[in-house]
């Protein structure tokens, strides 16, 4: 299904749900309606359950092959640091940004899920949040793959990647056709992953028509107050990335953005970053950037460095706890920071992919996930200012590192005005 037929559908079956919920909200009594939400939440837990499916195989195939494609370090050398260290300060000012924002506003208090009886997750709620060190050591190292794949155990999955994928490049040739392997099977995935996401009116069916029937109208004030905060997060980290570019590239940072306005605008319109890779490549390439330093970074930006959904997973996810009225301390709110930050690496180009990294973490860390259903309707907005900020984050980088290499000309239109 085509992205912007899947958002009209995802909007129809918003008011079909809100239609369908609302005339049983109206007109039945409390067992009724009790019965009905657990019912037509069967939808939703059939969707959120494919999307559970396809994370671990996901996050393992694209993880390897995201190392492998680093090479050899010692080749990497200096302009691979330079680039990661840019692309982890980013990445850990964007997932701050959201969780500050989220602490701050609390936009989840303004939606009511009712836990228990809407989504059967009480298998999800045992063990809500009462981290200790024994406990995180579990979560973090494997003792069986199978196992960590099979209790969708992100970390476990992350650090078993790290060590196959950093064994593999040591291999080099040998391991090539693993690799190779490997890659076709990400495709695969990712092929999956949009048959998946067919499935998302459905989701959003059941669960706008189970909670409006419980709950009445009031459900939808949530959107509103979400919006707001996720925008005023967007506006802050244009600022924080815009100011830290203008440092580096000063008075250039102009014509930079001048540069990339087209690349943004489709972008923005498409809710794709990958869609305008070839053309930011152009760009930037033309800004100044030598051909080299961009064939480098700008790859490893869309696998490492996609700021909007970074600041958007750590405010989703927490926004989903709060309307479920788990209290997560300080400790494991930085724990979830510190474990999207590597869930996050190399899914780049999955559609939707900041709501499967979500999804994944409400899982690990025990909150019950049928909140991204209820911000699916919003999600294809807060998608398009998302994909934006990745590509100013991402052009940005490479100039940035470009700058630090001593690789940064005059764009072809700079060279005309001085001749």
């Amino acid at each position: 299904m085509k992205k912007n037929q899947l958002t009209l559908w995802i909007f129809i079956a918003m008011f079909l749900g809100t239609g369908v919920g609302y005339f049983v909200n109206r007109n039945y009594n409390a067992d009724t309606i009790k019965t009905f939400s657990n019912n037509i939440n069967l939808l939703t837990v059939i969707f959120l359950r494919l999307v559970q499916m396809i994370i671990a195989p996901l996050v393992f195939c694209t993880l390897v092959v995201g190392i492998s494609k680093l090479g050899d370090i010692k080749t990497v050398g200096r302009v691979g640091g330079k680039s990661l260290l840019w692309f982890v300060s980013a990445s850990l000012v964007s997932l701050l940004l959201g969780l500050v924002l989220v602490n701050i506003f609390k936009p989840g208090y303004g939606i009511d899920i009712s836990v228990g009886d809407t989504f059967g997750a009480s298998e999800l709620m045992d063990k809500t949040q009462d981290f200790s060190i024994r406990k995180f050591v579990e979560h973090v190292f494997p003792k069986s793959l199978v196992e960590a794949m099979a209790n969708n155990e992100i970390l476990q999955i992350v650090l078993f990647s790290v060590f196959f994928g950093v064994a593999a490049t040591a291999l080099q040739d040998y391991a090539k056709p693993v690799i190779r392997g490997l890659d076709a099977a990400s495709h695969i995935v990712l092929k999956m992953v949009g048959y998946v996401m067919n499935f998302a009116p459905l989701g959003v069916f059941g669960a706008i028509a189970a909670s409006v029937a419980s709950k009445g109208f009031k459900i939808f004030s949530f959107y509103g107050p979400f919006l707001m905060y996720f925008m005023l997060g967007i506006i802050l980290l244009w600022a924080l990335l815009l100011g830290v570019g203008y440092l580096i590239l000063k008075n250039r940072i102009k014509g930079l953005l001048k540069r990339i306005a087209q690349p943004l605008l489709i972008a923005f319109s498409t809710t794709s970053s990958e869609a305008v890779f070839p053309k930011l490549t152009e760009e930037l390439e033309r800004f100044g950037c030598k051909d080299k330093i961009v064939a480098f970074v700008l790859p490893l930006g869309y696998s490492f460095n996609l700021d909007g959904s970074m600041m958007y997973m750590t405010f989703a996810s927490l926004t989903i706890a709060q309307a479920n009225h788990i209290e997560l301390d300080l400790g494991t709110q930085l724990t979830m920071l510190m474990v999207l930050m590597l869930t996050s690496k190399g899914i780049a180009g999955v559609p939707r992919a900041s709501l499967v990294v979500v999804l994944a973490i409400c899982s690990m860390f025990k909150i019950p996930p049928e909140g991204i259903a209820l911000i699916l309707p919003i999600d294809h907005i807060c998608d398009m200012f998302r994909s934006m900020t990745n590509v100013v984050g991402n052009a940005l980088a490479t100039c940035a590192v470009s700058k630090w290499e001593g690789a940064l000309n005059h764009s072809h239109h700079e060279n005309k005005v001085e001749t």
